[in-house]
């Protein structure tokens, strides 16, 4: 099982700014200096050991995340911004053709999880099926409510694949292709959300975001535990630091402190720190980063291996259980 990010920003899309990426320019030109860059074939190695806000952006596309099994089947976790550039990878293959299945799990329905199912080319393509999970009883009304001639000028019925809603149960596990089997979990978020759980002989997926966890929870839920109890990878969000979480209690985010805490008590192996706050530059993000692996040192562990959620990040399951070492 592969996973990989597309969108990891929460809220609403967050563009890097021109005061952000100068301030980037002007520390990598010092660095160049001091290091005594002198040719353009030094600049490969020179950037690949910049620190990493400065060698990588997080990115500012809203959620979206795909899952690929052992046999090639892909699957879509939520519908933000980061659906378009992965719809466009998709056309390369039989989705530009006419001739794939795309299925598309929504953790719920607030706008920066489904702004981007306009945008994304393949259901425009006739021959194509669109198969829409939820444990929402009324997900094709609000698929076809952002769409309506007030918001955007193309109906979402009126685009060329076919449609298909599934309403999934909690308890109920779903069987995929690729020998994947689907559980389902409510979050403590306004208006609901669920997290999603793949298992396979690969090993054990969690998708976990827009959920709020506080320390009460983490001793008097013991059905949290149950769910989420060694998992491989867990990509959970981490939206805030924790003095911020204070101030924006019951707002439904958690912050990077206890996204550490969760993930220590449940024995999760691998943790990625998603659903960034916009307000938030990439160095401030990077350094909510470190600091969560610094408190992860503080508690006296060595697992969860914690990574950071940004665009494009790859995470093979088998990759990360042959080689896990339990450190970050």
């Amino acid at each position: 099982m592969k996973v990989k990010l597309y969108g990891v920003r929460g809220s609403l899309p967050a563009p890097l700014r021109n005061e952000e990426y100068r301030a980037k320019l002007e520390e990598i030109l010092k660095r160049a200096i001091g290091s005594g860059l002198a040719s353009a074939e030094q600049i490969p190695s020179f950037l690949d050991h910049l620190p990493g806000h400065l060698s990588q952006v997080v990115g500012g596309d809203t959620t979206c995340v795909r899952v690929e099994s052992d046999t090639g089947d892909i699957y879509i976790l939520d519908a933000g911004t980061g659906l378009r550039p992965l719809g466009d990878e998709l056309m390369s293959g039989p989705w530009g053709k006419g001739q794939g299945k795309i299925h598309i799990f929504f953790t719920h329905t607030h706008w920066d999880h489904i702004q981007g199912l306009p945008f994304f080319k393949p259901i425009y393509v006739p021959g194509n099926e669109l198969h829409l999970y939820s444990p929402l009883p009324d997900l094709e009304d609000r698929m076809a409510y952002q769409t309506t001639e007030r918001f955007f000028p193309m109906p979402f019925h009126s685009s060329a694949s076919s449609k298909h809603f599934h309403q999934l149960k909690v308890g109920e596990p779903l069987e995929l292709g690729g020998a994947i089997t689907l559980d389902t979990h409510p979050l403590k978020h306004p208006g609901g959300s669920q997290a999603y759980r793949f298992r396979s002989e690969t090993g054990t997926f969690i998708f976990a975001t827009d959920a709020e966890f506080t320390g009460e929870d983490l001793m008097s839920r013991p059905d949290d535990a149950a769910f989420f109890d060694g998992a491989d990878l867990l990509v959970m969000d981490a939206q805030y630091t924790l003095d911020e979480s204070f101030s924006k209690f019951d707002w439904g985010h958690t912050s990077y402190t206890m996204a550490v805490n969760c993930a220590v008590h449940w024995k999760v192996k691998n943790l990625v720190l998603t659903h960034h706050e916009p307000a938030y530059t990439d160095d401030k993000i990077f350094e909510n980063f470190k600091n969560a692996i610094e408190h992860r040192m503080a508690l006296q562990h060595s697992r969860p291996r914690i990574f950071l959620a940004r665009e494009a990040a790859e995470f093979d399951l088998k990759e990360m259980r042959e080689n896990d070492t339990g450190r970050a």
